[in-house]
């Protein structure tokens, strides 16, 4: 004999039915495990033909419930911009003047009532400690977005630049490889918006060159007075800024749009930076766009970059043809790319080593320091020739 499955309904059902002739109340109240007063609802339900299934305990009247018109904007705007979070889309709604919003944590529950939030997307969430320069050009930060294929079968890299305190994108420039791209956009960047005070970008041989010496970008950058720094090996989050951009981009651009071709690149990227930098509002700029956060430099680009003059109390020595200078005994590599350039040797404080200078600033290995910081020692890194 098969077992009987019974659900709540039924033994509610069971429990009224024996109520109906049962002499002591109480007891067989006692015998369901439920209160006098439960079993006399019940008993009242059945009696009156009424289901016995449990009732909505929803209101009837719900005064302060979000308009059925205002949910639906919301849920709309999330469809166009599926990126966008509870915070972005109420701030968004409000510029366009929608009257009736509730809180961002009701906004929150409508998009998980309308399924727009899945369980996998919520637990991403986490809390992180930011960091930001105090003011637009301290520092910008440059990456290459990992690339992805096109539909004409090529691949993409798009460079990325963005400014550290306004998060405003100065830049994506998509290009079917990473050869040759760096110099020409920085230059154009900096014809746009000027020179910022330094560039933050990891190791990639487009922008740093360890063990080949100083890159030609390296080089432009102390040309013009801006700092070239270089984020810790293996370490991702020193450049979370343009880390957290490109998932931006990931998830409100990539994830729903195919891209043909180059051409069809560099459109929908424009397309996109427009709304990222004027339209879309940005939590941690108090939900302002960025473009009314960020102010271009006053630092402009030099039609031509004069030449560095010394002051003459040190020793200043030229780059030979294969990227040597020699000094007293030591023979130190810098690059090639520093062909034909002057360095200026000064003594350190401890009397026994000594710091190469490149212009403005000092150079020790592969890193660069301003005239403010103290000297750095080259002595370890020279050559003995003898």
């Amino acid at each position: 004999m098969p077992w009987e499955s019974r659900t709540v309904e039924d033994q509610r059902t069971e429990f009224a039915q024996a109520a109906m002739s049962c002499r002591n109340f109480s007891a067989l109240c006692r015998e369901y495990g439920i209160t006098r007063r439960t079993g006399l609802k019940w008993k009242a339900r059945y009696e009156a033909q009424e289901t016995m299934s449990d009732r909505s305990r929803r209101p009837k009247h719900s005064p302060t419930r979000t308009p059925e018109d205002v949910e639906q904007q919301i849920v709309a705007l999330r469809s166009d911009n599926p990126g966008w979070g509870a915070k972005t889309l109420r701030k968004k709604l409000e510029n366009d003047g929608v009257h009736g919003l509730p809180s961002v944590k009701t906004v929150n529950n409508i998009l998980h009532r309308y399924g727009c939030i899945s369980v996998e997307e919520s637990r991403k969430r986490q809390a992180f400690t930011r960091f930001e320069k105090d003011a637009c050009n301290d520092m910008w930060q440059t990456d290459f977005k990992g690339e992805f294929r096109m539909e004409d079968g090529n691949y993409c890299y798009p460079l990325t630049i963005l400014d550290d305190h306004a998060r405003f994108s100065l830049a994506i420039v998509p290009r079917s490889g990473t050869k040759n791209v760096v110099i020409p956009a920085f230059l154009e960047v900096f014809r746009q918006y000027g020179l910022p005070k330094s560039i933050l970008s990891d190791n990639g041989a487009q922008f740093a060159g360890f063990k080949r010496g100083y890159t030609q970008f390296e080089r432009l950058l102390m040309e013009l007075d801006i700092l070239p720094i270089h984020g810790r090996m293996k370490h991702p989050q020193t450049q979370g800024k343009i880390e957290r951009f490109h998932r931006t981009m990931n998830q409100e651009l990539l994830k729903h749009v195919t891209m043909h071709d180059i051409d069809d690149a560099c459109e929908q990227f424009r397309l996109w930076r427009q709304k990222y930098n004027n339209v879309r509002p940005h939590e941690a700029l108090g939900m302002k766009t960025p473009a009314e956060v960020y102010i271009p430099s006053d630092r402009q680009l030099p039609e031509k970059i004069a030449p560095w003059e010394y002051g003459g109390e040190y020793h200043v020595i030229k780059v030979n043809s294969w990227g040597y200078v020699r000094f007293d005994k030591w023979q130190i590599y810098l690059s090639q790319t520093m062909i034909d350039q002057y360095i200026e040797f000064r003594p350190n404080p401890d009397g026994e080593s000594f710091s190469a200078c490149f212009r403005n600033f000092f150079l020790y290995g592969n890193f660069f320091l301003y005239r403010k910081y103290r000297f750095q020692s080259c002595k370890s890194y020279a050559k003995n020739r003898r």
